[in-house]
């Protein structure tokens, strides 16, 4: 009996050990964060509403690596989950000799049934073969997932191997990619993913870039070339070769006529078919990439929302992404496609509030910037997924209100804050969700950062950066683009840097709320580009489902009624440029005290073209399914 009880208390103790091992490290940054019993949650009004976990249906680990096997037919994928059920669609695709690698779909489908499903590849052969794998014994295969309710799930691309002995098997294959990233008037950095680890090569000329190592993400970096010049480069990963060009940037401070592309906001919409491409409004953003690549944009900027998000799971969210990647990627072979954080490309841990039973999710629960941060944040899989350039800014650590300068306690800005140039033009982007715990009312008691609000290591680092440029005599023009509008017009009165006027809104830090409210914070930005840059052309911003044009001046109301603060005076007036319909659900013109001010507002999906030429920039917004010309207009 006293074995017996000996044995019991070694299995508790090991059991306890073992639980407190699984113990995430909660941030300092964080408050009434807390583990009880084993289980995370948080603590509020003498209440302990516990995190929320899910098992999500569709994610990239169960879809995009799902499992192949194959035979003398075809192939099974494997997705791993019983509760996977549909179809696919599924056809060849011709990788050269074509400038947009794209699939031709078969007239049949396959089912799907408890997550798994046979293509019969062999019945694309004959007449049906015009990659000619019959004879090569390679197949690339893009098929697209579709559920049993019709919505597309994924859509993707295989490499396959065929032999008359052993029938068909997977090979080495781009899960996406080539990106042309980076690009500067000597190189640019290509990225893409293969399916397995490789040594690939980018060759250019007799000029030959690679791998160091064998990877799964690749991310090459080109130098040595001549500016604004076309170069041919072949992608060879195994015995597979791709062709694709790219063009260097002008000599900085070049003064010639380039144009460039702006838009955000290509979550899914309304309307079924390709406006949800699992998070993505397909239709529109591919319009966009494809009328741009037609009007010669030197690059697109993209500035936040660019799927639905808001997911607990970095594993559904990286499903998500690599959907708006496949999408750009006809574009983004060519030509360098720049992207920022929005409020949807959150990533959060989910704490379930009991008391708020009946309501919707998002009243129903608490919500903070997945932690550990290094593994888990929404900064880092937005990282993890683009290969932007990296700034000097490091994060809110080491700011006035970091509550432990031993500890890493804020997520990391790589690859979310940045800048870069083109010629004579400077683009600085920003965060303005950085470390957004969307649950905003609840922020005092959980400490995090609010929709639209910009923290003090950010803006210190964005006036370093304007100086800058201001003093650099081969910029001329300044754009900062950022996901939330200074000032909303349609949908975002509520919040975005306005809140309905009130300033009390701002950041929580280890339970204590920061210095500057939303409205101060606005000011603060706004001063910094409009009463300290010359060069500074115009705010790009997204968040509301429209296009929107705003003049603002000293005659401006820009305050809510009751304002007793500092009031910010303009050397100048300035352009506020909002356009966040690349395909989300529109929002209609609100009424706010600067709405006569708005020069131009349309609920029609708009592609912003800037076509610049020396000092001058002119702006075309065009639809992208119409071609209609929204507005033309002078900037400078």
């Amino acid at each position: 009996m006293k074995n017996t009880h000996k044995i019991f208390t070694v299995l508790f103790l090991l059991f306890f050990i073992s639980l407190q091992a699984q113990k995430i490290k909660i941030p300092k940054s964080y408050s009434n964060i807390k583990y009880k019993k084993g289980v995370l949650g948080v603590v509020k009004d003498k209440a302990f509403y516990p995190e929320v976990k899910n098992n999500p249906i569709y994610t990239y680990s169960k879809i995009v690596e799902a499992g192949i096997s194959g035979n003398q037919n075809g192939i099974t994928l494997n997705f791993h989950d019983e509760r996977i059920n549909g179809s696919v669609s599924y056809g060849l695709i011709k990788i050269n000799n074509v400038k947009y690698p794209l699939p031709v779909y078969f007239k049949r489908t396959a089912k799907v049934v408890k997550g798994k499903v046979t293509i019969p590849v062999s019945k694309l052969n004959g007449k049906y073969d015009f990659i000619n794998w019959e004879q090569t014994g390679k197949v690339r295969l893009g098929y697209r997932l579709i559920n049993e309710k019709g919505e597309i799930i994924y859509d993707g691309h295989l490499g396959l191997k065929w032999d008359k002995e052993t029938g068909f098997s997977e090979d080495i294959y781009l899960i996406e990619g080539p990106f042309v990233n980076q690009l500067t008037d000597s190189g640019a950095v290509i990225s893409f993913k293969t399916n397995k680890k490789v040594m690939a090569q980018i060759r250019i000329g007799d000029q030959v870039y690679s791998d160091i190592v064998p990877v799964i993400q690749h991310e090459i970096s080109i130098s040595g070339l001549k500016p604004q010049t076309s170069y041919n480069y072949t992608l060879i990963y195994e015995d597979w070769k791709e062709y694709y060009q790219f063009t260097t940037a002008p000599k900085k401070g070049c003064r010639g006529p380039f144009t460039f592309a702006y838009a955000s906001d290509s979550r899914a919409g309304s309307g079924g078919g390709e406006r949800d491409i699992f998070g993505v409004n397909g239709y529109v953003l591919k319009k966009m990439v494809q009328l741009a690549a037609y009007k010669n944009a030197a690059f697109f900027q993209f500035t936040g929302d660019l799927m639905t998000g808001y997911n607990g799971s970095n594993d559904k969210q990286n499903l998500q992404l690599i959907n708006w990647k496949h999408v750009v990627e006809n574009f983004a072979h060519y030509r360098p496609v720049y992207v920022a954080m929005g409020n949807h490309e959150s990533i959060e841990r989910i704490f379930k509030r009991t008391d708020y039973k009946g309501h919707s999710f998002f009243l129903g629960h608490l919500f903070v910037d997945k932690f550990p941060f290094k593994q888990y944040s929404a900064e880092k899989t937005f990282a993890d997924n683009f290969s932007m350039p990296v700034s000097d800014l490091k994060s809110e650590d080491h700011s006035v209100y970091d509550p432990s300068h031993k500890t890493d306690d804020f997520p990391s800005y790589k690859e979310n804050v940045y800048d870069y140039t083109y010629a004579n033009v400077a683009m600085i982007v920003m965060n303005s969700n950085y470390w957004y715990a969307s649950s905003t009312d609840d922020i005092p008691t959980t400490s995090g950062n609010v929709h639209g609000y910009i923290m003090d290591n950010q803006l210190a680092w964005l006036k370093k950066t304007l100086a800058k440029y201001e003093a650099d005599e081969d910029i001329d023009h300044i754009f900062v683009t950022f996901h939330t509008p200074a000032f909303p017009n349609a949908g975002h009165k509520g919040d975005d840097m306005w809140y309905d006027g009130n300033n009390q809104i701002r950041p929580y830090v280890a339970g204590k709320p920061v210095d500057k409210g939303i409205i101060e914070r606005r000011d603060q930005i706004l001063d910094l580009l409009v009463n300290h840059s010359q060069k500074f052309v115009a705010l790009l911003s997204g968040d509301e489902h429209n296009y929107s044009r705003l003049v603002v001046n000293n005659q401006t109301p820009i305050y809510p009624d009751n304002w007793t603060g500092k009031k910010l005076k303009f050397k100048r007036p300035f352009v506020q440029i909002t356009n966040g319909s690349a395909g989300a659900p529109y929002y209609s013109l609100e009424q706010l005290p600067w709405t006569k001010y708005v020069k131009k507002f349309s609920t029609l999906h708009a592609l912003m073209l800037f076509n610049v030429e020396g000092q001058h920039i002119d702006m075309e917004v065009i639809n992208p399914d119409t071609f209609e010309v929204i507005e033309n207009v002078r900037l400078r």
